[in-house]
């Protein structure tokens, strides 16, 4: 099957999961809601629960017992995309082709719906049945540790701390890793201790993670310079007017385009160990250099 057309099937599964599992947009109060089934089933490439999936079945898993990681994953993405969009943020009007939350819905309800999607996904998170209480609770602990200030929220943080500053190499990896590749490596690390991953295995898995996280954002700053706006759904050239740190910025694009390849590289390595039960994910390492989205 060609690579998009699985990509798109297994998006498929994670918004039939995500419109089971999300309050209708009648429940009240209504709005809170409204603005969330908005932020969520809005489109989106579905990345980080493709990969809870993926990395499960490469540790020899059923992809649809993690289906509630999954979704957990893609709630806590999409609070966060709803926050870094906030006029206190990154002040962006439009996400995926749409105006964003804040727009819709208002500032206020827009914080309150990020907030109430980071709540929600350890709800569901606490609905992984398929595997045993202690490996759930492991993840339970390891995407808190992933979203907190030790993971995005802490890479959020230096990345706004650092916007009006001459930026250090390290300081910038630190940046993308931790704002980005945290999630990333949350999501592998997810699957594959669900599906009962040996030791050897998950550190392989995370480690391609970590390679992929930080290859995709690298990926993504290019694209803000010159990526296709109608094509990404939403503005290019927001990083250069909200002064942020990247990799273009620090290296040049053809010094930033090396580095994601570089990165494309250690993660096709750390699966050479895998049969073809990580097919897939070899797969993604291409489409994540290769996109325009």
């Amino acid at each position: 099957m060609d690579f998009k057309e699985e990509l798109k099937q297994k998006a498929a599964l994670v918004d039939e999961a995500l419109e089971r599992f999300l309050p209708s947009a009648q429940t009240y109060p209504p709005l809170i809601h409204e603005a969330i089934r908005y932020s969520v089933l809005g489109g989106g490439k579905r990345l980080r629960p493709v990969l809870v999936m993926t990395s499960a079945e490469a540790a020899g898993g059923d992809p649809a017992l993690v289906l509630p990681a999954a979704c957990a994953l893609e709630l806590i993405h999409s609070y966060s995309l709803v926050h870094d969009d906030l006029p206190a943020m990154d002040d962006d009007d439009l996400r995926r082709g749409r105006p964003t939350c804040h727009k819709v819905f208002g500032e206020a309800a827009a914080i309150l719906a990020g907030d109430a999607l980071l709540t929600l996904a350890f709800a569901a998170l606490a609905e992984s049945k398929g595997a045993p209480p202690g490996a759930v609770v492991r993840v339970l602990a390891e995407v808190a540790f992933a979203a907190g200030t030790r993971g995005l929220i802490g890479g959020q943080v230096v990345d706004t701390l650092s916007s009006d500053e001459a930026m250090h190499p390290q300081t910038l990896d630190y940046i993308h890793r931790h704002k980005t590749g945290a999630l990333y490596r949350a999501a592998v690390r997810a699957g594959a201790i669900l599906a009962g991953a040996g030791d050897r295995r998950l550190a392989d898995l995370t480690e391609y993670a970590e390679h992929l996280g930080l290859a995709f954002q690298i990926k993504d700053d290019i694209l803000d310079i010159e990526g296709n706006e109608a094509v990404l759904g939403k503005p290019v050239g927001s990083d250069v007017k909200n002064k942020k740190a990247t990799y273009p910025a620090l290296y040049g694009l053809a010094g930033a385009r090396e580095r994601a390849r570089r990165e494309a590289r250690g993660a096709m390595a750390a699966l050479k160990g895998f049969g073809g039960e990580a097919d897939f994910l070899r797969k993604l390492v291409q489409f994540v250099i290769d996109r325009d989205f």
